[in-house]
């Protein structure tokens, strides 16, 4: 694959936004543009842990997605180098939540990025800070 995408957004949207882990999770890419992404999941019952709210492995999966969909979507082929995320509210069962990337600063090899996990009502459930580097 080359290192400079001909077509950043549709890379971004058709190939990261639909990679096998995204598709068997049910995230779906709702918005991308350069240097910009949302992605929404539902929280289904086998997604709970055993407080019956959101494990945080799905709250990461879907801001780790938007993360890699937004920093793909610069030009040039983006791969993470480190994410930290912040749990701040709980999702629930049948609740729709969405996840925002978008750039704190992107140089020329490495970029970083500010992610929010949203909920209902606007509520935040997560903040997080990845790393790409740019091939």
């Amino acid at each position: 694959m080359a290192e400079t995408l001909r077509e950043p957004l549709v890379y971004a949207r058709e190939v990261v936004g639909k990679d096998p882990l995204a598709q068997y999770l049910g995230i779906e890419v709702e918005a991308v543009d350069q240097g910009y992404a949302k992605v929404s999941l539902t929280i289904r019952p086998e997604y709970l842990n055993a407080a019956e709210r959101a494990h945080g492995t799905i709250i990461y999966a879907a801001a780790d997605q938007a993360f890699a969909v937004a920093s793909n979507s610069t030009g040039n082929m983006a791969l993470s180098i480190n994410f930290n995320i912040n749990y701040l509210s709980a999702a629930i069962n049948g609740e729709k939540i969405f996840a925002e990337a978008s750039p704190v600063n992107i140089g020329r090899k490495v970029s970083s990025w500010q992610i929010q996990v949203r909920g209902s009502e606007d509520r935040l459930i997560a903040t997080g800070q990845g790393i790409a580097y740019h091939k």
